[in-house]
């Protein structure tokens, strides 16, 4: 890993810290999936968007993102065309209909529609939430806010992540950046013998299996469990490790 990687390494664990690591566990998730992705128009530094993702990742609810960075041409316009504002975070659930603004509506609606057990934050518990979001932002210099020129893929990309994972944190921000659409298929930690960094698993529950849905999906994949793990149906690419991914996304779409 290099010097500059192992760097924003470093700030993207300061950032997860800042928010109390939000996004890690997944110990009641939802009764039910939707059959259709919910769609998520949202960019990746926003304090707002981040608490939906945080929701989403805790309820472990699969997303399709869809970036609007500042400057963004790619599915700005849409989501101004759909909800006649430029305000994110904005989800549309294809399955009921509905679309929402505001990250609050959005975490009870998730929670009351798909049984995910929990609301969003009010009154001053929301104002500090909201406090530790800006700070998350400042410490990744807010990266995953404004859009870099690319090339649009033909299908959207999938990312297997959780929210407060300091590596694909890094990939969710450049897969931002570059308005590259796709499928988040969240993977927070189901049994708290999986906190903790991995070393921690192997060498006290090695033969512990695997729990969460998408946790055994990535097993079944590939073998292991691990985030980010990014797959690119456009060119038939699947790889784990930030850096690598982060080199393959700027090779591959950078314009």
């Amino acid at each position: 890993m290099s010097v500059t990687h192992q760097l924003k390494v470093v700030s993207s664990v300061l950032a997860s810290t800042a928010r109390g690591w939000r996004g890690s566990l997944s110990f009641r998730p939802t009764t039910r999936q939707p059959e259709q992705l919910l769609r998520l128009y949202e960019f990746e530094a926003s304090p707002f968007c981040r608490l939906v993702r945080e929701a989403l990742s805790e309820m472990d609810l699969d997303v399709l993102i869809l970036p609007c960075p500042v400057g963004g041409t790619r599915f700005r316009p849409e989501a101004v065309s759909l909800g006649g504002k430029a305000l994110f975070p904005y989800l549309v659930d294809p399955n009921t209909g509905r679309a929402l603004y505001e990250s609050a509506d959005i975490i009870d609606y998730l929670a009351e529609t798909y049984g995910g057990q929990m609301r969003a934050p009010r009154g001053l518990r929301r104002k500090g939430t909201i406090a530790a979001g800006f700070a998350t932002s400042l410490l990744r210099a807010v990266r995953g806010l404004k859009a870099a020129p690319s090339k649009a893929p033909d299908e959207p990309l999938e990312l297997y992540s959780f929210e407060s994972s300091p590596y694909s944190r890094l990939v969710r921000e450049r897969l931002c950046e570059l308005e590259l659409p796709y499928v988040l298929r969240n993977m927070a930690k189901a049994r708290w013998e999986d906190v903790g960094p991995p070393w921690i698993r192997a060498k006290y529950f090695p033969t512990l299996p695997v729990e969460g849905r998408n946790r055994l999906r990535l097993q079944e994949l590939d073998g292991k469990v691990q985030v980010p793990y990014l797959i690119d149906p456009n060119t038939e690419v699947a790889m784990f490790e930030s850096e690598q991914i982060l080199k393959y996304l700027d090779t591959t779409y950078a314009a």
